[in-house]
């Protein structure tokens, strides 16, 4: 964790004066003086100024849990939108102690004193604050390995910042910062064509992401003057005009020639290795008593175990146990053109009657009524080459303008049998039914989500379905939903294997083209979504592993007579995200204390 320091206070902070910009090279900041000057020269009062300050923390000792939670969501969202350069000083600085402070704030409470569902709350707090403060120090650490590709991120932030406090500003000043802007912007990119300066890919890439933010930034603070300040204009146009243009030829620049991206090929699909530490906090704050390496090996067991349920399937449709072959069989069996829509449609309706007939969980009328439909595009396709569901379902499927051979590989990848297993996945009694509950219940809770409750919750009824042993009935289908769980078991794999170190991206495109049977277009299509999008690095590994946790619990509920089936769902969707440890706390009642940890081997 970084290092505590000294907090100013308001009081020492109205004391000094409104800052104007230093024109030095390496945008030291600002500097202070008994008062300030008017961008046309005059002078200006201290009680003339509006500035925004950090207050005291307030002690509400009347807060309820729920409310805390509320609270500290508005707080951090209203906080990272006000420091929101990612790459600033302040803003981590301003992050960590709010972080700090409210884990001070929440270890004064009597946790004894608490009933179970506010010590579950207690908890899901206390671990979203420390790994806030975990991921704020990692992504410090991370912004050093890319200083040297960013020299003129000081200069912007103290430009952007002094216009986020609405401080008076030298125009003349602001105009030298611009053009020292461009000019250290164009001494890098002449080190990088010119090999003086190497970097490796995944630094590339965060700096391209780093660079592009900062151009917004300088973009915004530009639009903020213009045309609203004469002198400003006069001032500032031509030097802001080189900087954007300097830094618009920069980004692509960095992208091509140090990460390595380029548009159409994997080559493009890059990501940011995590690391084991990293990893293992990720894993305590998810509550996974496992290592990243023991995790590697169930995910490995649980793929035996769907090879051997393939290969029975094989020899129902004569291909002895030559799986492959019965699973491309099965991959012909695709929707003609026109019709995936309507196929889509009548697969959504047999999940949620599925689970209604058999009294498995409550569906609410409203949430099957307003539930939509949409299609992807292909842009959207290359990323997310299956359905996509929560308060919709997104059907993949080829477009007209597609290369004919790319339309076979969708077709394939979106057949009948792979759909079956997907559309209640993503609507009833999946991933629309969860969201619409969250909504509705304990939804101060929503700022907890996770991958594990989530993913975990949809594919927990992949397992239900198929131990029920009536819904996946002809052989196409077993292989349709095994071929899923390969897949998910592939993701627990080449995941973790990449934020280790082990795996390169072309690598996991590999593994789920040779493991599990994937097209090479959609396998490239995870690959790219799992690294190169929003998705945390435990994301991918939270589909099989949190349904593996639901479905544990499920088994220990049911033989425990503790409740009945629906009620063990409904009660799951109502408690709303949480890890599944916590919720197995909750529902058995089981024991906590402010310094838990996880401990449930839930692997049996």
């Amino acid at each position: 964790m970084s290092d505590t320091s000294q907090v100013e206070t308001a009081q020492s902070t109205i004391q000094s004066t409104a800052p104007s910009i230093d024109p030095s090279l390496d945008g030291s900041g600002v500097s202070s003086a008994s008062g300030g000057t008017s961008p046309s020269g005059g002078n200006i009062k201290m009680d003339d100024l509006w500035v925004a300050l950090p207050k005291p923390a307030q002690t509400v000792t009347s807060e309820s849990l729920p409310d805390r939670v509320r609270r500290i969501r508005v707080d951090v969202e209203e906080l990272e939108v006000f420091y929101s350069i990612s790459v600033s000083p302040g803003r981590h600085e301003r992050l960590r102690r709010y972080f700090s402070d409210e884990l001070k704030s929440l270890f004064s409470l009597d946790f004894e004193a608490l009933n179970q569902s506010d010590k579950i709350d207690f908890l899901l707090l206390r671990n979203f604050l420390r790994r806030k403060n975990h991921q704020l120090y990692a992504q410090k650490e991370a912004n050093k390995e890319i200083q040297r590709l960013i020299p003129f991120a000081q200069l912007i932030t103290t430009l952007c910042e002094a216009r986020r406090d609405v401080d008076p500003l030298s125009n003349e000043r602001v105009a030298q910062q611009l053009d020292d802007i461009a000019r250290l912007v164009n001494q890098v990119k002449d080190g990088i064509e010119n090999d003086r300066i190497k970097i490796s890919k995944t630094a590339a890439f965060r700096a391209s992401k780093v660079v592009t933010e900062l151009r917004g930034h300088l973009q915004e603070f530009f639009n903020f003057y213009s045309s609203y300040d004469p002198m400003f204009d006069w001032w500032a146009t031509a030097p802001w005009k080189e900087a954007d243009s300097a830094m618009s030829q920069f980004i692509p620049l960095i992208q091509n020639k140090l990460a390595g991206m380029h548009q159409g090929e994997t080559g493009d699909i890059i990501g940011e290795p995590l690391g084991r530490e990293a990893l293992l906090a990720e894993l305590e704050a998810e509550m996974i008593p496992y290592s990243p390496e023991e995790l590697i090996t169930l995910a490995k067991e649980q793929f035996h175990y769907c090879e051997l349920q393939m290969k029975a399937a094989s020899e129902e449709l004569g291909y002895g146990d030559n799986w492959k072959k019965a699973l491309d069989s099965v991959k012909k069996h695709a929707v003609p053109p026109g019709e995936q829509t309507s196929f889509v449609k009548k697969l959504v309706r047999e999940g949620a009657a599925f689970v209604k007939e058999h009294d498995l969980v409550t569906v609410p009328p409203l949430a099957e009524e307003v539930s939509r439909m949409t299609m992807m595009s292909p842009e959207m396709q290359k990323v997310a080459p299956f359905f996509l569901g929560g308060p919709l379902i997104m059907v993949a499927y080829p477009t007209a303008d597609m290369p004919h051979e790319l339309k076979k590989m969708v077709m394939r990848g979106n057949n009948r049998h792979f759909a079956r297993a997907t559309a209640f996945h993503e609507m009833i009694p999946g991933h629309r039914l969860q969201l619409y509950m969250s909504e509705r219940h304990n939804s101060h809770r929503q700022i907890f989500t996770t991958p594990f409750s989530i993913e975990g919750w949809a594919m927990y009824w992949e397992y239900v379905f198929w131990e029920r042993g009536d819904f996946f009935e002809t052989p196409e289908d077993r292989i349709g939903t095994m071929f899923w769980r390969m897949h998910r078991c592939a993701r627990i794999i080449f995941s973790l294997k990449f934020h280790l170190g082990l795996m390169s991206p072309q690598e996991c495109i590999d593994l789920l083209v040779e493991w599990v049977g994937h097209e090479r277009s959609t396998a490239e299509g995870e690959v790219r979504r799992s690294f190169n999008g929003d998705y945390g690095p435990l994301y991918q590994a939270g589909y099989m592993l949190g349904a593996l946790q639901l479905f544990e619990l499920r088994r220990e509920v049911l033989e425990s007579n503790a409740m009945s089936e629906k009620d063990f769902n409904d009660a799951f969707l109502k408690a709303n995200f949480m890890p599944i440890e916590l919720f197995r706390a909750l529902v058995l009642d089981l024991e906590l204390h402010p310094d838990y940890t996880p401990n449930w081997k839930f692997n049996k």
